[in-house]
């Protein structure tokens, strides 16, 4: 996965915006004002950092090499990722995807209906 293709999969999630907070170099992709993934997109290797459960952040960091703990972020709910194609990239949409479900589940009903989300299993489609 290139820093495009990233920045795509990032901006695909419903609501997410790109926001630069951190300067220009730091590209970070929010949902509802609330960080879900983070990357210098411009960097070699490319890098990114995603919310995870704790118990499989440490299971991930224990399974592959280019995970490991959130580098600047909070170690116990965040990993850092290393895109150098040692990693599937389905992995990788999951791992953006999780992160983004983690984000939206702590948000108010109200926004997370806003959005359309609903929790893994429950499906909000009608007809």
């Amino acid at each position: 996965m290139n820093a495009t293709e990233l920045r795509a999969c990032c901006l695909a999630q419903v609501g997410a915006f790109e926001d630069f907070p951190f300067g220009p170099e730091h590209s970070v992709f929010k949902v509802a004002g609330k960080m879900f993934a983070l990357s210098a997109l411009d960097r070699t290797p490319l890098e990114l950092s995603v919310k995870c459960e704790p118990e499989i952040a440490v299971d991930l960091r224990a399974s592959y090499a280019a995970i490991r703990p959130g580098y600047h972020l909070n170690k116990r709910h965040w990993n850092t990722i290393t895109l150098d194609g040692s990693l599937p990239d389905r992995l990788v949409r999951d791992l953006i995807e999780d992160s983004y479900d983690l984000v939206v589940s702590a948000l108010p009903k109200r926004t997370r209906e806003q959005l359309g989300w609903h929790p893994a299993g429950e499906s909000g489609a009608t007809g």
